[in-house]
């Protein structure tokens, strides 16, 4: 056995075959149900981007069920060929598993259909019907239908209202499953998300509703209940008498690329930590369940995020920071400044950084605080969550001048995904001299495969029905209760002078003081 896991055997052929141990004996992952999936928005960046090469790479590794139809749905004129010929371009340029090939990819193309029409034009959503039920027929797709929502938010209510005027709704099919895919954000804020569910709620219950949210699909987030639960070594510490505080980064070092009137009227607040961020804190912080299954689990993040104390409107500038991206370099490489990005106000007061500091009042976390944060243009593209764990109570070893540093986990998001332990270790030789060392685990190393992207798994536990990494529509109003405060707060107080830190750098110095007059500092991103 190597120090990666893997054993030689014997092939059939009497070639050697390179097993990993570490994934030895696991099931099947081939989806029962026969399904349609219909994605609205065709035509856009996501499905071309994400989902076309997403349900290819499901069927590329046998996870598809045997009987199933895509089919598109867009404003754009297309027709079947005319689409197929658009999915393969998709999947060449972007599928993590390179061009599509026969005779895989013929086969495939044969389950695509398109549908040209808007989303409030009731004829295209009659012919939508006429091909899901062709499909029931010629593709054996048995009345199982799971539609996409990868259109504006606008648009949600739109294509909701005409699914059910076309009796395409749940309460309308008799012989199999529906189910509806919502990407976000579902909302702009509180009111409008309440507005765009009573819209929903109308056709759909919420057990048919999956809110996606493409970081819970990531592998180490899943993780994250793993080594939590399936591990006695941590979850005794994972508390306030051990824990000294959490921090939550998601850094990116990608401006809006070409989505400026978008972000406009988003910002970082709105478009990562209102959703993001704040799932990664609720699976961090939250209790354990009493079973695996999605009702269970979501149920304890719910619990967790009722715990968050709200934000009061004159604690907003100290425990809340905000900033704005200036011109500067990325990866040597200069780069303009937010305001200078297309179809953004030159006098934008649109943050591009936002920091929280919350707190969770219940007995496991209390006086725990956990410091999130989320930013455009910074130093690295790095995701994680940091476990910081409390100083020693009494020192009792290390030289004068050795620093005892606080143990840490990471939890690494992106790009590398892994768990990595920092603790304290005695320097070799005479002296009791101690330094910090880190012990890191990767999983493509570990489990020598890489992860699959987030939409394959999201897309496929639709499929299965297993709603487990989707938000219930109760820890999406909550997340929208904690971050309104902060807007309102930053609604009613100027803006720092923006911008207010350089493109490829560590972001706004109110982050940092932030911390510093908490006693902390962030880690290094």
């Amino acid at each position: 056995m190597s120090a990666l896991g893997t054993v030689t055997r014997p092939a059939s052929d009497g070639a050697a075959s390179a097993l990993n141990v570490l994934r030895a004996g696991l099931e099947s992952n081939r989806i029962a149900d026969p399904c349609n999936i219909v994605f609205f928005g065709a035509s856009g960046d996501l499905a071309n981007r994400m989902l076309f090469p997403a349900i290819y790479n499901l069927r590329l590794e046998d996870i598809l069920p045997t009987n199933f139809g895509v089919i598109g749905f867009s404003r754009t004129p297309e027709n079947d060929d005319s689409f197929r010929a658009n999915v393969k371009q998709s999947i060449d340029t972007y599928s993590r598993s390179g061009p599509a090939r026969d005779p895989l990819w013929s086969d495939f193309a044969r389950h695509l259909s398109y549908v040209t029409g808007d989303f409030s034009d009731s004829a295209a959503f009659a012919d939508l019907k006429r091909r899901l039920e062709e499909n029931d027929e010629h593709l054996g797709t048995a009345g199982n239908r799971l539609f996409y929502l990868s259109t504006p938010p606008q648009v949600f209510p739109k294509v909701v209202a005409a699914l059910d005027a076309a009796k395409l709704g749940p309460r309308d099919n008799g012989r199999g499953w529906t189910r509806i895919i919502v990407e976000k954000p579902f909302g702009t804020d509180l009111d409008g998300a309440r507005a765009l569910q009573a819209e929903i709620v109308k056709v759909f219950e919420e057990r048919h509703v999956y809110r996606i949210d493409h970081y819970l699909g990531k592998e180490p987030v899943q993780d994250i209940m793993a080594l939590r639960f399936a591990n006695v070594i941590f979850e005794p510490i994972w508390n306030r008498r051990y824990v000294d505080s959490i921090q939550i980064t998601a850094a990116e070092t990608v401006g809006v690329e070409g989505r400026g009137g978008y972000y406009e009227n988003a910002g970082a607040l709105r478009d990562m930590i209102q959703n993001h961020v704040l799932n990664l804190l609720a699976l961090v912080a939250m209790e354990p369940p009493v079973s695996a299954g999605a009702d269970s689990i979501r149920d304890e993040k719910f619990k967790v995020l009722s715990a968050v104390r709200l934000i009061a409107p004159e604690q907003t500038t100290k425990l809340t920071a905000r900033g704005q991206y200036g011109p500067g370099l990325i990866e040597g490489k200069p780069v303009v400044g937010y305001r200078e990005e297309p179809s953004v106000d030159p006098h934008s007061d649109t943050e591009t950084y936002a920091a929280v500091k919350l707190l969770v009042d219940n007995w496991r976390w209390a006086d725990v605080p956990f410091f999130l944060r989320s930013g455009k243009r910074l130093a690295h593209k790095n995701s994680e969550i940091a476990v910081r764990f409390r100083q020693i109570p009494h020192r009792l070893f290390g030289e004068t001048g050795d620093a005892i540093d606080q143990n840490t986990l990471v939890m690494k998001i992106q790009p590398d995904e892994g768990v990595q332990i920092r603790f304290n270790a005695k320097v070799p030789g005479p002296k009791m001299h101690i330094r910090a060392v880190t012990m890191d685990f990767n999983y493509g190393t570990g489990f020598g495969t890489v992860s699959a992207p987030a939409y394959e798994r999201l897309i496929g536990d639709a499929m299965r029905g297993d709603a487990t990494l989707f938000t219930r529509w109760d820890a999406v109003e909550r997340a929208w209760q904690i971050v309104m405060p902060v807007l309102n707060g930053w609604r009613d107080t100027p803006a720092p002078e923006f911008p207010n830190y350089l493109a490829g750098g560590q972001g706004p110095r109110t982050s940092d003081a932030m911390l510093i007059a908490d006693g902390r500092e962030w880690r290094r991103i």
